[in-house]
């Protein structure tokens, strides 16, 4: 069991009210761990009810960890290609043959950093493959085994489907308490020319993920001619202001007051072809 923490909430006031909550009560995941049996511990522990038109958003580790997304560097055998890029990065070759496992395109090479296209479409740096807040310990018949020459050496992936398991969570919410929801799955990522990582989507369900403001019109009545909202990067984005970056242990935020829609994180990403950061 993980540090519990209390509940912590950020209201936004205006003409309309948007409401942010911190879940508590979330244990370390593990490995098969039910998420939606999570979901519904943090929701009682923190006296919440889900009502229709909330969304609830997850962070990806926690759907990692429970997924079973971890891989050895110690099985891994780098090939020559992993091997060179190893001498540009200066990071462990077997970590940069894990990266390319799950990459399509690398884009960009520079000591500590490898930008590449993942393999769900996603601009990012390492591929996803993740240290931070990744247990080394490994659990064998409810016993924990430790060994101290493990540090690093145990790796967290992405989620095979981001959008399948945001799909899957709000359809096991809906047949346990009711609620029509929507739910975002957010991670954390580098931007173009921005120093500082934000929370962004990379799967969703019942919510709209990019709203077309195309011919709508301004204060003024000039239609937008180009504009378009990655709303369900703002919502990751907001979320990610309870969950934080380090040992917060909040990984489950829910947000209030905002209307739902239909829409998956893959609406999201750019194609290649209008892409003008490549």
């Amino acid at each position: 069991m993980g540090r519990l923490h209390e509940k912590q909430s950020l209201t936004v006031t205006g003409t309309r009210k948007l409401q942010l909550i911190g879940l508590s009560g979330v244990p370390l995941v593990r490995e098969a761990d039910e998420l939606c049996e999570i979901v519904s511990n943090a929701l009682a522990n923190s006296g919440e009810a889900l009502r229709n038109g909330d969304i609830l958003v997850i962070a990806q580790k926690i759907v990692s960890k429970a997924r079973g997304r971890y891989v050895d560097l110690n099985t891994i055998e780098p090939s020559a290609h992993a091997e060179d890029l190893a001498k540009t990065v200066e990071k462990d070759p077997r970590l940069i043959e894990l990266i390319l496992r799950e990459s399509t395109e690398v884009l960009r090479v520079r000591r500590d950093v490898i930008i590449v296209v993942h393999r769900l479409g996603f601009v990012m740096a390492n591929a996803g493959v993740d240290f931070s807040n990744v247990d080394n310990r490994t659990d064998v018949d409810n016993k924990t085994d430790v060994d101290n020459n493990t540090e690093e050496q145990r790796a967290l992936l992405l989620p095979l489907d981001p959008d399948a398991e945001c799909e899957q969570l709000r359809r096991d919410i809906n047949k346990l308490s009711g609620a029509d929801i929507g739910v975002v799955m957010n991670d954390s990522h580098g931007r173009a020319w921005r120093n500082g990582t934000v929370g962004v989507a990379i799967g969703a369900s019942g919510v709209e993920t990019l709203a077309d403001m195309r011919g709508k019109p301004d204060l003024f009545g000039r239609a937008f001619r180009i504009t378009q909202v990655g709303v369900a990067d703002e919502i990751a984005a907001a979320a990610s202001l309870l969950m934080g970056q380090s040992d917060e242990g909040m990984p489950l935020v829910l947000m209030r007051g905002l209307q739902t829609g239909h829409g998956k994180a893959a609406d999201l990403i750019r194609p290649k072809e209008i892409d003008l950061f490549r």
